[in-house]
């Protein structure tokens, strides 16, 4: 296991929702830093939040200590609070509907398992640098895109 925290800044973006959509990362561990970024064509807002994350968490190498932030409470809390339930209940809502996006639940909690991974919710478009770069990321994702 690395013993250098790693910080990830993840965001999704949606041009309509659904819509074509970006994501976004910025990875720090120590003085280095990478970003990620990349687009789907026709997805949600909450599918690239999700896919920030996982990207992000794909990216490092070795088992690692991370401090996830995040503007979307939907990635914070679900991993945090509802997915243990939504497991128990075979991947049910508590009114008994499929969990959406249950795929990306699934690549999350097996990425997120590899590592040591603290989540923290940033309130978005509040000038905290990490999370402005990744929300710039996220539409950098979606102009790619865009250009072909």
């Amino acid at each position: 296991m690395s013993n250098e925290l790693v910080r990830i800044y993840a965001d999704g973006a949606c041009r309509g929702n659904p819509g074509p959509g970006g994501w976004g990362a910025l990875i720090q561990t120590g003085e280095a830093r990478s970003e990620l970024h990349g687009g789907e064509a026709h997805t949600t807002n909450n599918r690239m939040e999700l896919t920030a994350v996982i990207r992000a968490l794909e990216s490092l190498g070795e088992r690692s200590t991370v401090e996830v932030y995040t503007d979307s409470q939907y990635v914070q809390k679900g991993i945090t609070e509802w997915l243990p339930n939504w497991k128990r209940r075979g991947w049910k809502t508590a009114d008994k509907q499929p969990v959406k996006n249950a795929e990306l639940w699934q690549q999350l909690e097996a990425r997120a398992n590899g590592h040591k991974v603290s989540w923290h919710w940033v309130k978005g478009h509040s000038g905290h640098p990490g999370n402005e770069r990744a929300d710039a990321l996220a539409n950098l994702g979606i102009d790619n895109l865009n250009r072909g």
